[in-house]
């Protein structure tokens, strides 16, 4: 019994120790980083409007936090010089987007010589839809931050070149709206209303089958106004304010994805295998309905795309991109499984954030961590839906998701 007991204590006490060592480590694990998490607001240069005119504008090396770092959310709207949030009635925010890109060292900051854009994780093509962030008039009521203990990376050492800084940059598309004839119209860069015959998109001749977009809304732009309107000139600025938390050992990447509904899949097989091209088109134009498509819903517009996702994980956060007329946008997985159902909020009043018939937020989706899971290759598909009770043009029909490729326990 002696050497029994001894053996039994010298157990007891190992385990003992073990557990003690341990507990820090487990506390670590479990930390709640939003103690950590920093936050600061930054201002766009200033952003010049008259009535009905359009900026369109890049602005490159903003201000930014710096450092080994995890984005936790980005946040952006319209204010004037006095810090007041711009209603929509008022100065319409089509998009702003966020760009990563890497810069040479020795170069002044407006030089755009050898600059290294560094896009997200797919999946259209080149640099299409490459942002980190992006959001238009939905900005004000829709929810960007991202879950503990998870993050986007940024300012690792070892992904920037020797010789290159990280910078970011941004791009605002707002349309002055003030004594305009059609509001709604403007807003949907009709190319009736901005007497334009080149697509600014493509710098050729504009389409007759292209009544709207992007391609009709170009920097400086004009929509016309009603006759005698006169109005002053604004000065705005894009607000954002972006939350972080120091990059350490408990905080788990995440990867961007954007899928655009227009994306155009062409397959190809070579003696090396598939080779697959995306042809994201950004924007779509929604036809009206006739008497003969009206169901018991009304007139829906339905639009589709497929996609496979090379590397898989964890879905953390999706939401949806979409316009005026807009009804919901819908990931599903291959097996049709529902991977996030995100839908718009319409304003009822005037003020800012609340404008009446506008977007005004999108429902966003943060699944339960591990009960989303896309397999590698897992093809997606992205269904749009839309009012089409009258024509609308310039929509869009983006999806942005997170995946985590380890769950925090994995990636400890």
């Amino acid at each position: 019994m002696r050497f029994l007991s001894q053996d039994w204590m010298l157990s007891w006490a190992i385990l003992v120790l073990v557990l003690v060592s341990c507990t820090p480590c487990l506390s670590a694990t479990n930390r709640n980083t939003k103690n950590n998490v920093k936050s600061a607001v930054f201002m766009s240069p200033k952003i010049e409007l008259s009535p009905g005119s359009i900026s369109n504008k890049f602005y490159y090396d903003v201000e930014f936090p710096r450092g080994h770092i995890a984005l936790k959310s980005f946040n952006a709207e319209l204010v004037d010089e006095s810090g007041n949030s711009v209603p929509l009635q008022e100065t319409y925010l089509h998009h702003w987007i966020v760009l990563k890109y890497q810069q040479p060292k020795n170069v002044t900051n407006n030089n755009q010589t050898d600059i290294i854009m560094v896009r997200n994780n797919g999946l259209c093509q080149d640099d299409i839809l490459g942002q980190y962030y992006g959001l238009g008039a939905e900005t004000r009521g829709t929810d960007t931050y991202i879950p503990d203990p998870y993050g986007v990376e940024i300012g690792n050492p070892s992904q920037i070149p020797k010789g290159y800084d990280e910078k970011w940059m941004i791009n605002v598309h707002a349309i002055d709206t003030r004594g305009v004839e059609d509001i709604m119209g403007c807003i949907e860069c009709k190319c009736d209303l901005y007497n334009v015959t080149i697509n600014a998109l493509t710098g050729k001749p504009l389409s007759p089958n292209y009544k709207g977009g992007l391609g009709c809304c170009p920097d400086n732009g004009q929509c016309r106004l009603r006759k005698g309107f006169l109005g002053t000139k604004h000065v705005l600025y894009l607000k954002y304010t972006i939350m972080w938390v120091d990059w350490d050992d408990f905080v788990v990447p995440v990867k961007i994805y954007l899928l655009d509904v227009t994306d155009d899949l062409k397959i190809s097989y070579n003696p090396n295998g598939m080779s697959i091209k995306h042809n994201c088109k950004v924007e779509y134009q929604v036809k009206p309905c006739t008497k003969s498509h009206v169901n018991g819903s009304g007139c829906v517009n339905i639009k589709r795309t497929s996609v496979p996702i090379k590397t898989g994980g964890y879905i953390i956060y999706s939401a949806g991109h979409q316009h005026v007329g807009a009804i919901r946008s819908t990931l599903c997985g291959q097996d049709g499984r529902v991977i996030c159902n995100s839908v718009p909020k319409y304003g009822t009043g005037m003020e800012a954030e609340n404008e009446k018939g506008y977007v005004v937020g999108m429902s966003t989706c943060y699944p339960k961590p591990g009960s989303i899971k896309l397999f590698d290759g897992e093809i997606l598909t992205l269904a749009i839906v839309y009012n089409n009770s009258i024509m609308h043009t310039g929509v869009m029909g983006h999806m942005y998701f997170l995946v985590a490729e380890k769950l925090p326990h994995h990636h400890m």
